[in-house]
């Protein structure tokens, strides 16, 4: 059974894989297409404190806000991450929201997106939050039914000077 998981060197082969596979599709794993994988391998501790940067208790560059990382595995294998924004600021408002969420190329279409974004409400109710915003590309058909599939509601689509496709806002209540 998938769960969520903080990120551990216990996936860091299965990571690993997934940064290539998203690498040769260029289908992306968000930031991943730039990663070195020589480096990961060479200091994995790196990209984990990386992921890590923006937990309560660490300091914060300006305009950020805590948020946690968390990947999708079931058993060794690395399906998935999300990212769990605590609050909310005026560009997160705009574009982004409280959850981002991505799957691994070989692991998409496959139920693993709807998975994982219900485990993450599930930890954003744990967190408090009553409401929370969930964002994705108009086009992006399969993110659409994942979050309207978890209850998401349709504030709206909106076209933003900085990003090249229209966006759609999803308000999901917890």
């Amino acid at each position: 059974m998938p769960e969520l998981v903080k990120p551990s060197s216990h996936y860091k082969q299965s990571f690993i894989q997934a940064v290539r596979e998203a690498q040769a599709s260029g289908s992306g794993l968000g930031d991943t297409l730039k990663w070195d994988v020589a480096e990961m391998e060479a200091d994995f501790n790196s990209v984990l404190a990386a992921l890590r940067r923006y937990e309560p208790g660490n300091d914060l560059p300006d305009g950020f806000v805590h948020s946690e990382s968390l990947w999708l595995v079931e058993g060794d294998e690395y399906l998935g991450r999300a990212s769990l924004r605590h609050t909310l600021n005026k560009h997160l408002r705009e574009f982004g929201g409280h959850i981002g969420y991505e799957v691994r190329p070989s692991a998409r279409r496959q139920g693993y997106g709807t998975t994982m974004l219900r485990l993450t409400l599930e930890r954003a109710r744990e967190l408090g939050l009553e409401r929370v915003l969930i964002t994705c590309d108009a086009v992006n058909l399969g993110s659409r039914r994942v979050i309207e599939g978890n209850g998401g509601v349709l504030e709206g689509q909106f076209v933003l000077e900085f990003h090249p496709k229209p966006l759609r806002r999803y308000w999901i209540t917890l």
